[in-house]
């Protein structure tokens, strides 16, 4: 989870724009002819629309770079031409990608009239993967790839082992800087592929590749690859250069292990589920256990491509599950009248779907979800006749698993009747909303903020300090339920998360509609101490685990309350961390003269609210805000609330999968892993508060 921080907003001066007239004539709109048509040649429209083909010119879109060029060598090691794969991260921005597969050709290419190689790395579209039988199986079947990244990098060389030879060959921004150039190879590398390239700063919006982005990226692609070595090497600070090699004998089975190696306490059966089969030339591998959680979490690939969307493997394996286990629980189970739905067979379900297939279909360039209908239908053959096998051959396995289906289907079917009451209840109310919600005029979802606050005494506070045309306060009494160890029945039952619901408006679980959302900035406003802390978090497991798209689409923030207020005289300011008190202290010195009355210390030591820290510093005043309530309407209103201002946190996720398992170890039931987490990081905790 990234926490990303508004700056300040201020008000510009309007200066009047001198337009400096254009000599020629304008011509009439209606003069449209084929003057007016643009052809943009080569990799000119990667250069001007790279969003387009790397998703973004962020940091997303800057490693997609790196994933293009390796996506080709892991089709090489695909069809059975390459066993190892070596990624460095080199000093300048520069990456390194070497593969020990055949090598891209260098001979004359009749259609574009040019080496294969300058054809590959210079034209769209162009590559093995359109025809013929060089690649059976790729993730890159775009054929856009390594083109891409030599259009949007100012440095790309390329270098090919074939023949005895060591072909060569330099570009920048998508254009060659040198003819293609060999010498004879005396190296021990005999055949293979080095792609080095540097992207380009005037496209990227910033050039910092994360080191542990990369890792997990390359660890997921071993895992899916048996029996591949893959090396990766960061040597841009030669004082601490960091070694991994990846290698997998068991493929996903192994993958799985190390998904849930923090659930190792919770596996509610023994054995795992595991299958690797042929359906109509689309191979299928697939590995699953359930865990004793109400999360799911489902991994699905084509082609070794991560299709976080899902698509048609997903949908078919989804089908195959559902139904297997109602046919094994109707004809063992017929005491049960229950009928399984699919979020009851995957509650608790943690499984690994990997298809290989010869032509995909990805929605999109950046591959986000497979529209193949055939692979629909393989991934569900294979699935049902294996895991009917698996179920009849393992009974203790399949009664623990039914078991927790049915809990699941037993609270889903209370939960809906919590809802229900719940919301018949608000009708026979004549209104939607919770009393204690103090709502803002505006009806206009789009200006509208609800500050969610700890506490009556802040809630008051916020009430009057609120500017009422937009703010809403909702404030809250005490701690609410940890939901990470509830089913949503439970939840139901809390009235602070109810109150919650119907202040949003966006229901929750099925019936969840984040069109009807009346707020578009959600405000956590806790105090700033340990019990604030730990609300916070509480509130985030909520919106994260049953309000997600609403974290997606941006609308959650905390709010950032001063931890001091600092007075010499009449100047004062506030501060917001430990660092920034000193800062403010230094300025205030400089500004005033250490001269003052110890009468007057004392008449200004007086007025201040005894309920609040007070210390003395060379004359001046240090107030420590333990909690949002000892803040006055118009404090609150000046430090936190006012737009022009505050500082907000947008909580944003990067890494769903990392946050996830943060929020299981952090807020679970097991202790083990939390304590583990605890003693990692303990000693990086600054200014804790205890």
């Amino acid at each position: 989870m990234q926490i990303k921080i508004n700056k300040k907003t201020t008000k510009e001066e309007k200066k009047p724009i001198k337009v400096k007239k254009e000599e020629k004539v304008v011509k009439d709109k209606k003069d449209y002819s084929a003057k007016d048509i643009y052809v943009l040649e080569g990799l000119e429209p990667v250069r001007r629309r790279p969003g387009m083909y790397i998703g973004s010119t962020g940091v997303s879109g800057l490693h997609h770079l790196i994933w293009e060029v390796f996506d080709n060598s892991i089709d090489e090691a695909l069809g059975g031409f390459c066993d190892n794969i070596q990624i460095e991260l080199l000093e300048n921005n520069r990456v390194s990608i070497l593969d020990n597969g055949r090598g891209i050709p260098v001979d004359y290419h009749n259609q574009s009239k040019k080496s294969a190689l300058e054809t590959v790395l210079t034209t769209l579209h162009a590559g093995g993967k359109f025809g013929g039988e060089s690649y059976k199986i790729s993730g890159g079947l775009h054929g856009v790839g390594v083109s891409v990244v030599n259009a949007l990098s100012v440095y790309l060389k390329a270098e090919v082992y074939r023949d005895g030879y060591i072909y060569m060959q330099e570009y920048s921004k998508g254009k060659p800087t040198s003819k293609l150039s060999k010498v004879k190879n005396t190296t021990k590398i005999k055949h293979g592929t080095r792609i080095t390239f540097e992207p380009d700063s005037t496209i990227m919006q910033e050039i910092s590749f994360n080191w542990k982005t990369i890792l997990d990226h390359i660890r997921e692609q071993a895992y899916l690859v048996k029996k591949i070595k893959i090396d990766l090497t960061d040597k841009r600070n030669k004082e601490d250069i960091k070694n991994y090699t990846f290698y997998f004998e068991n493929g996903i089975v192994a993958f799985l292990n190390y998904l849930i190696k923090d659930h190792e306490t919770k596996n509610i059966h023994k054995n795992l589920f595991y299958v690797n089969d042929n359906y109509e030339g689309i191979d299928v591998e697939i590995a699953l256990s359930y865990v004793n959680e109400i999360e799911t979490s489902e991994l699905a690939f084509a082609n070794n491509i991560h299709t976080p969307e899902g698509g048609m493997h997903l949908t078919g394996f989804r089908a195959a599950l559902t139904r297997v286990l109602n046919t094994y629980l109707k004809k063992n189970y017929a005491k049960e009248k229950l009928s399984l739905t699919g979020d009851d067979v995957r509650e608790g379900l943690m499984t690994i779907i990997s298809v290989k297939i010869r032509e995909p279909q990805f929605e999109g360039q950046t591959k986000a979800k497979l529209g193949n209908p055939e692979a629909r239908v393989a991934v569900d053959q294979v699935m049902s006749k294996a895991f009917l096998d698996f179920l009849e051959k393992n009974p203790d396995d399949v009664k623990k698993i039914l078991e927790k289906c049915l809990v699941s289907a037993k609270a889903r079917s209370a939960a809906k009747l919590a809802r229900e009451n719940v919301l018949r209840k608000s009708i026979m109310e004549h209104t939607t909303l919770p009393g204690k919600l103090a709502d803002c005029i505006s009806r206009k979802a789009e200006e509208s903020e609800l500050f969610i606050v700890e506490g009556d005494s802040a809630g008051g506070s916020g009430k009057q300090g609120r500017d009422r045309h937009t703010q809403a306060i909702l404030p809250l009494r005490g701690k609410i339920l940890n939901v990470e160890k509830a089913r949503l029945d439970k939840m139901m039952a809390n009235e602070e998360i109810k109150a919650i619901i119907l202040a949003l408006g966006t229901s929750i679980s099925e019936d969840f509609n984040l069109d009807k959302i009346r707020y578009h900035k959600i405000i956590l406003m806790t105090d700033a101490d340990v019990d604030g802390s730990h609300i916070r978090t509480l509130l985030l497991t909520l919106f994260y685990r049953y309000f997600f798209p609403l974290v997606e689409k941006g609308y959650l923030y905390a709010a950032q309350p001063p931890l001091y207020r600092i007075q010499k005289g009449k100047i004062f300011r506030y501060a917001y961390t430990e660092e920034e008190k000193e800062k403010v202290i230094d300025e205030i010195l400089k500004l005033k003269e250490e001269k003052e009355d110890k009468k007057e210390k004392e008449e200004e030591i007086e007025e201040v609210d005894e309920a609040v820290e007070v210390q003395r510093y060379k004359g001046i005043i240090i107030q420590r805000y333990k909690g949002l309530g000892e803040m006055n309407p118009d404090q609150l209103w000046e430090t936190t609330m006012n737009p022009e201002t505050r500082i907000l946190k947008q909580i944003t996720i990067e890494d769903a999968k990392e946050a996830d398992r943060l929020f299981d170890i952090l807020m679970g039931e097991e202790r083990m892993p939390r304590k583990k987490f605890i003693q990692a990081y303990a000693k990086k905790v600054k200014n804790l508060d205890v």
